[in-house]
């Protein structure tokens, strides 16, 4: 009988101790202030000088998806209490390290990897706490073999960066990082 009033104490103390912690700490790790309720995230536009043709489509569907899946944010097209927006500015694939290939004739040089940027001015306006507002460029890039074809960068690659990005904006607005 003891034992069994020993182990409901120590259960009893783990759930105080593990209710006073939740209050103090949420899991999502938001700094968002409870005041705020609702998100407006308007279609990106693909204005970068080599266009992607899904890009901003791809970029606006993901970035919506994570700031309603992974907060408690409902979204809404009227009078939001935050407001996020923007551009994509640059879509570009370059070579990085260069290779030459010793057995042809002349040494001919080809690229060996190329990296893929992509950059995104970002619009955020938070109504509740205007000093949280901002006007950003984020940036990411990737690097891959040059004997990837188009589609296999436009799967993987495109998506990586896009990630990389998204969780960049989210941390800013959202973490507060």
């Amino acid at each position: 009988m003891d034992i069994d009033k020993k182990i409901a104490g120590i259960i009893g103390v783990f759930l105080l101790f593990t209710g006073v912690l939740q209050s103090c700490y949420t899991f999502t790790g938001s700094s968002l202030s409870p005041e705020i309720k609702t998100v407006q995230i308007n279609e990106f536009i693909n204005n970068a000088p080599l266009v992607n043709p899904t890009l901003a489509q791809q970029f606006s569907t993901d970035i919506q998806n994570r700031f309603l899946q992974r907060t408690t944010l409902k979204g809404t097209k009227e009078n939001p209490d935050m407001l996020i927006e923007g551009e994509i500015t640059d879509y570009s694939i370059s070579p990085t390290t260069i290779s030459s290939n010793v057995n042809a004739p002349g040494g001919n040089i080809q690229a060996a990897q190329n990296k893929l940027t992509i950059s995104v001015k970002v619009h955020y306006e938070n109504k509740i706490e205007p000093d949280k507002s901002f006007d950003r460029i984020f940036s990411d890039e990737a690097v891959f073999s040059s004997d990837l074809d188009i589609n296999a960068i436009e799967a993987s690659q495109v998506k990586l960066v896009n990630e990389r990005i998204i969780n960049k904006i989210f941390n800013d607005i959202v973490a507060n990082w």
